[in-house]
């Protein structure tokens, strides 16, 4: 948390002096916003919306856990036994406004579906069950592909949004909800959309879009 806010901050001389983000600039999102954005995004992720709660007898105690290099210190079970499916503020609910109101404002034609799902496909494949949280990606790939693809299929000047929108789509699609399906089998006491094993990727891509940009 600490280092993605550092690198939040590093960037904000560079929003502020108009270096980076010009692609957000054009669309009614100001650098100040944008590096707010980020940080709401980080602050968010301390927040989970619970949204349904099923009966799991096999919970995993409070323990830490390792995905792609990063820990993650299980909560403590509640005496009920259950586990507790959640929406996460800062990975789901922020990434989704943002990708909606980009997706109003621009004519992405056919290059924005077609890096959605390719990103949607290589997240679904990378990602990993993680007995004790959910669903785990490595943080660096998913954005990285969104980058490359808009690279090559979306205008210069779309480049930016298309990744931001396919890169934090894709994880949330490919990794979060085609795998609701495992989350009874491993144990988690809370499973959060766009929460732990997801969020690192979802944050990233949002600095790789404005540097992008």
């Amino acid at each position: 948390m600490v280092a993605f806010f550092l690198v939040a901050l590093i960037m904000l001389p560079f929003l502020i002096l108009g270096m980076i983000g010009e692609a957000f600039l054009r669309l009614g999102i100001s650098p100040s916003l944008m590096f707010w954005l980020l940080i709401l995004t980080l602050v968010g992720s301390l927040v989970n919306i619970p949204i349904y709660r099923f009966e799991n007898r096999g919970l995993v105690g409070e323990q830490v856990v390792s995905y792609f290099g990063m820990r993650y210190r299980v909560p403590r079970p509640d005496r009920s036994q259950a586990t507790i499916l959640a929406v996460n503020v800062g990975g789901a609910l922020i990434p989704v406004a943002l990708s909606v109101y980009l997706i109003s404002q621009i004519d992405f034609g056919l290059s924005l579906p077609i890096l959605l799902a390719v990103v949607t496909v290589v997240v679904n494949r990378l990602a990993r069950p993680v007995r004790g949280m959910g669903i785990g990606v490595p943080g660096l790939a998913p954005p990285l592909v969104a980058a490359l693809g808009a690279y090559f299929l979306c205008p210069m000047e779309l480049r930016a949004p298309c990744a931001y929108i396919a890169s934090t789509m894709g994880i949330l699609i490919g990794a979060d909800l085609l795998n609701l399906g495992q989350i009874r089998q491993l144990g988690a006491p809370v499973a959060s959309i766009g929460g732990a094993g997801t969020f690192d990727a979802i944050f990233l891509s949002g600095i790789i879009a404005v540097l992008l940009s």
